[in-house]
This record gives C-alpha cells, structure tokens and sequence, in this order.
C-alpha cells in the first residue's frame, strides 16, 4: 500500500472494545452531548442578554435586539426540553 492510501476499518481498537469507526469519539469513550450543561449555558446567557438592559441607553434599539435574542434563544432551550408528539424518540 502507497502511504498516500488511508486504511479503512469497520471498527477501532480502543483497547477495552471494538466500536464502530463512524463514531467520531470512538477513540476517546465519549459519545453524546451534555444537554444539561448546554442547557444551563442557554439559560445562562439568556439572562446574560436581559442584564444588558441595565445601563446607560440613550436609544432603545439596543434594547430590542437584546430582547429579541434572548427570545429566540429561549423558544430553542424550551423547544428542546418540550416532549415532541408523533415523532420517534431517539435518546
């Protein structure tokens, strides 16, 4: 084999079990996300962007992209927590 060639395998050898090579943290053990540490991060900056109403505006436009943004990040954190009827739960 040219050692431009790269090896394909179905499975990695992480030393404890064979996992599939599709899974991009395969070597590492982790697979998933935290969604409970983004969901506090969310959470977080949501009121991270409502604190930015307290200051010294002249103008209140900035105000309204401040709320805006903390609107549709909100609509998405409570989109994700909400049970979703019809659809098959993959978790």
């Amino acid at each position: 084999m040219a050692s431009t060639e790269v090896e394909h395998h179905d499975e990695v050898d992480t030393g404890w079990v064979r996992e599939p090579a599709d899974a991009p943290s395969a070597r590492f053990g982790w697979h998933g996300q935290g969604r409970k540490t983004f969901a506090i991060a969310g959470w977080f900056c949501v009121l991270a962007l409502l604190g930015m109403l307290i200051g010294n505006h002249i103008g209140h436009v900035e105000d309204l992209y401040l709320i805006g943004g903390a609107i549709v990040l909100a609509y998405f954190l409570l989109k994700n927590t909400l049970p979703k009827r019809g659809k098959w739960q993959h978790r």
